[in-house]
């Protein structure tokens, strides 16, 4: 029969001499522990880090245990999905066996792979931003494309902005007294100015003063008469 305890701690001493800086028992019963895992450096010095916990099941080895990520450091959602299928993988192919160094391992390869990938993925995001800045220079440099539609709207829009503008001004207008209307309109709207010069000659009567000096003495003028247009009458009538 199986003794799942003394295959337990045995392994669990094997891990503490493996990895003496980066392994912690977080508790006796049940035995759980965690095991951090950084990558090598990458190409510019950067890598990526996880720490893993285990916890043991009854009956492991012969179940796996339970793990988890407890934390991590430079890892995208992706990476850590991964790193979660590859536990899934390893635990199946190897149950029967202690596996928590062989568990370690697999995801040690894998944040070396990630570190690798980041070179790429560097690259990636570079040219992938200078192509929105190239198709959003294009989009500027040729502005929007007139269509049936959104002239349309433009023009639907246009009209009335105009007539609020329009409304706006008229209010204005009426409010301070200042609407300013054409002589026709003046005089279709006030019918007493077609009578106010027939008024004022009527009040001015007789009284119509004609300063003389204007006129010279018409004993004074040359004038022909034997010239056929020559009326003395009509010449004085205007003294009349």
């Amino acid at each position: 029969m199986t003794d799942y305890g003394e295959e337990q701690r045995n392994e669990l001493e094997a891990i503490e001499s493996i990895y003496p800086d980066s392994f912690t028992v977080l508790s006796e019963d049940p035995i759980s522990f965690t095991i951090t895992v950084t990558s090598d450096a990458g190409e510019n010095g950067e890598t990526v880090e996880t720490t893993l916990k285990f916890t043991y099941v009854e009956k492991y080895p012969d179940e796996p245990p339970l793990w988890e990520i407890h934390s991590q450091e430079n890892l995208e959602n992706n990476d850590v999905d991964i790193i979660l299928s590859l536990l899934q993988q390893q635990a199946e192919e190897n149950l029967g066996m202690v596996m928590i160094f062989t568990l370690v391992t697999a995801v040690q390869e894998k944040l070396n792979e990630i570190v690798d990938l980041m070179k790429n993925r560097r690259e990636e995001e570079k040219q992938r931003k200078e192509k929105e800045a190239e198709e959003a220079e294009k989009v500027a440099f040729q502005g929007t494309v007139v269509t049936i539609e959104n002239f349309l709207a433009w023009k639907a829009k246009f009209e009335l902005e105009m007539n609020e503008l329009r409304r706006k001004r008229q209010k204005e207008e009426e409010q301070t007294g200042k609407a300013k209307l054409t002589g026709k309109q003046l005089f279709e709207t006030d019918h007493n100015l077609d009578t106010s010069d027939i008024q004022f000659l009527e009040d001015a009567g007789n009284n119509v003063e004609v300063d003389e000096s204007l006129f010279q003495d018409i004993d004074d003028l040359d004038l022909d008469e034997d010239d056929p247009d020559y009326d003395p009458l009509e010449m004085g009538s205007d003294e009349d």
